[in-house]
């Protein structure tokens, strides 16, 4: 799925899937009172671009062969191309590793004694005895014994197109590879990798992803200015770029 027709169904798909899921998830916590609102400046004005650090992300809580499996599966799901960065690029990496030391990957914020119901309507609350920390451990773990299985190579090591075709048929879940994921289901893992790949492609930076806010410009999203009463009347595109909470712009 490397072709750049191939590629921008992939992002058409992604904004239209943006109703779906939180800007800002609620996974992190203790902004407290430090969310920072910047206020609109004027059209002409150049507005200060959001700084990019060259040191790269050390993970504190992934191994560097599960980093590799990271940034190789964040790189299929939300690929670079014409139209601007990919999840990669936009930090959504650095966004999963931090979010594996916030009380909602030990599941510490929801209630954990069964039963639990794999066929339960989302309302219903978390639907496993294990937690996203354990979910990414195990299906890494898995992914990289069945993708060995192949030809000897880890997930990361392969090309773009076994890259691609792994994380189908993980997606669909069954099949052959179920040998290798007995220990946590193909499919709930790749969910859980979708929709935090999603969320760090689109959250506020302040969460270590959506670095230089590329998703939400991407898609014209404003940020956290602090508020929009002149323009809620107006019927025009908003012209400001974006701004994070701690007053950053795009």
């Amino acid at each position: 799925m490397s072709d750049q027709d191939q590629d921008n169904p992939r992002r058409d798909f992604l904004r239209k899937s943006l109703t779906l899921i939180p800007v800002v998830t609620v996974a992190s916590t203790g902004l407290g009172g430090s969310m920072l609102m910047a206020t609109p400046e004027p059209a002409q004005a150049a507005p200060a671009k959001t700084p990019v650090s060259d040191k790269a992300y050390e993970p504190s809580y992934f191994t560097a062969e599960e980093w590799a499996f990271i940034n190789a599966a964040v790189a299929r799901l939300i690929p670079a191309d014409a139209q601007g960065p990919g999840a990669l690029e936009a930090g959504a990496p650095e966004y999963i590793d931090r979010q594996m030391n916030t009380p909602y990957a030990a599941g510490a914020l929801w209630f954990m004694q069964g039963p639990f119901n794999a066929d339960a309507a989302p309302e219903m609350g978390w639907q496993s005895k294990l937690v996203p920390k354990d979910i990414y451990r195990l299906g890494i773990a898995a992914t990289d014994a069945w993708s060995k299985a192949f030809n000897g190579k880890a997930f990361a090591a392969q090309d773009s197109a076994t890259q691609d075709d792994m994380l189908r048929r993980m997606e669909a879940g069954g099949g052959e590879m179920t040998a290798h994921f007995e220990a946590v289901p193909a499919k709930m893992f790749f969910n859980l990798l979708l929709q935090n790949t999603k969320e760090g492609f689109f959250c506020d930076p302040i969460h270590g992803g959506n670095k230089g806010m590329v998703g939400w410009t991407m898609i014209g999203f404003p940020g956290a200015r602090a508020d929009f009463m002149d323009w809620v009347e107006r019927n025009e595109q908003y012209p400001f770029p974006a701004v994070s909470i701690r007053g950053e712009r795009a």
